[in-house]
């Protein structure tokens, strides 16, 4: 019997195959992406700078002790109101992630002079090449591009991090960035900055800093590294 047929006789609407699901799959579609939408916002979103969320200082604890900032390397203003510290290692996944909020920081309040950054080396002992990456970018910031071959290291991190040789590797990051090649490699086959990358590792045991990236705003230890939340600590400082 014809579908046409059969409806007229029997009065029975068309079975409902994949054509009359589709609408419903189309539904349960936009759905999910509203909900991984709100998802995404809420984990990502801000929080505001008057949160009680947000991390504060220790009962009754004592200003970074500022002296400690020139085995870093810094970035800012000498006088900015307030002093972002990360304490990382270069070859840490979770430092890599953390790039994008320092160079927003960078970008937003260290520039027009509101925050001064200070990058703490801690190479951990697990991590093979940390201490020649951390090398390489003292390497590199003594032809003025500590802070490109710093971003470089960390954009790269899946390409080195595992090498037998990072060390070509840092050479080659080193030419990309117009630095004297050979100048670069000197560097790094004398161990030139070992001992200033020890003494900041030194600065981390001394506060107690044994995990990356550990980021400080003044006094206070972020527990959520990122844009978020240190964005929102450092508004709050700002304004007190």
């Amino acid at each position: 019997m014809g579908e046409a047929k059969r409806r007229k006789e029997t009065g029975a609407p068309p079975p409902q195959g994949k054509k009359g699901r589709k609408p419903l799959y189309i539904g349960l579609g936009v759905a999910v992406l509203v909900f991984v939408a709100a998802a995404v916002f809420f984990l990502t979103a801000s929080p505001t700078p008057t949160s009680d969320d947000l991390p504060v200082a220790d009962a009754n604890a004592d200003p970074f002790p500022a002296e400690l900032d020139r085995y870093g390397v810094s970035i800012g203003d000498e006088d900015a109101p307030v002093v972002v510290r990360e304490f990382a290692d270069y070859q840490c996944p979770a430092c890599a992630r953390f790039l994008d909020a320092s160079q927003q920081l960078k970008q937003e309040y260290v520039e027009s002079g509101q925050v001064r950054f200070v990058y703490f080396d801690l190479p951990l002992q697990q991590h093979d090449n940390a201490m020649p990456a951390a090398h390489a970018a003292r390497c590199a910031g003594d032809q003025g591009a500590y802070w490109e071959m710093h971003d470089e290291l960390f954009d790269m991190q899946a390409e080195w991090s595992g090498s037998g040789s990072p060390v070509d590797t840092f050479t080659r990051y080193a030419d990309d960035l117009g630095l004297d090649e050979r100048r670069f490699r000197r560097c790094m086959d004398t161990d030139l900055h070992v001992d200033d990358i020890e003494e900041s590792r030194r600065v981390a045991m001394r506060l107690r800093v044994t995990s990356t990236p550990t980021v400080l705003v003044d006094n206070i230890r972020l527990t959520r590294p990122g844009w978020g939340q240190l964005s929102a600590v450092v508004e709050r400082e700002l304004a007190d």
